[in-house]
């Protein structure tokens, strides 16, 4: 699949309507738990990969964090998250691009992954993820995982998806990441389903 059909395939996900998404929440209440987990302030600078049009970013910035990024492939699940943010969008920094291609103009203290790494299923794809996170961030960086559990979905939004114990996660992102907190949550989706994820914070 190429980089303009994997947009477009996110495009129409966020055109249905994000809320109805099985990945949709009112607030990022388990990403701020790893936050707090891992000691994070607002002075860190955060980064949300593949954030689309999630409510992490509006949590962030009702924290009183001021050195926000979100990327995502589709310019269309960004532009929901800035027109539901009005003004305050002007306080983040959006950028629109395929994460295994990107290059990190600058190191980030925190880097947030909700349901992006779990969607790759092929090696040279999570070896290409791995440059990038490595590549954003320095020594001392955290970075916080949320991936479906081994007891999660084996399929989401249509695609395959690959499963991770905490261990698992820490085996795939080797040296220099170690594993500093876990957790799992029972995420319920807009439809009632019910969706088993492994949380972990790692510091480099």
């Amino acid at each position: 699949m190429t980089d303009v059909d994997t947009a477009g395939q996110w495009d129409q996900a966020y055109d249905a309507g994000d809320t109805t998404r099985s990945w949709f929440q009112e607030h990022a209440g388990q990403s701020l738990s790893m936050l707090d987990a891992a000691g994070t302030t607002q002075q860190d600078s955060v980064i949300d990969v593949g954030g689309g049009a999630s409510t992490f970013v509006d949590d962030l910035l009702d924290r009183g964090h001021h050195d926000v990024t979100v990327l995502d492939i589709s310019a269309t699940g960004l532009d929901a998250a800035r027109n539901r943010l009005g003004h305050a969008a002007v306080d983040v920094t959006w950028v629109v691009a395929d994460l295994l291609r990107w290059q990190p103009p600058r190191s980030y203290r925190v880097w947030h992954d909700r349901a992006v790494f779990h969607f790759l299923t092929a090696d040279d794809q999570r070896q290409q993820y791995l440059q990038v996170l490595n590549a954003a961030t320095a020594t001392g960086s955290v970075a916080v995982f949320g991936t479906f559990a081994p007891d999660g979905p084996q399929r989401c939004s249509g695609l395959p998806v690959a499963r991770y114990s905490s261990i698992e996660l820490a085996g795939e992102l080797g040296d220099p990441w170690r594993l500093t907190f876990e957790a799992r949550e029972q995420h319920r989706t807009p439809g009632g389903a019910i969706q088993p994820f492994t949380w972990a914070v790692f510091r480099r």
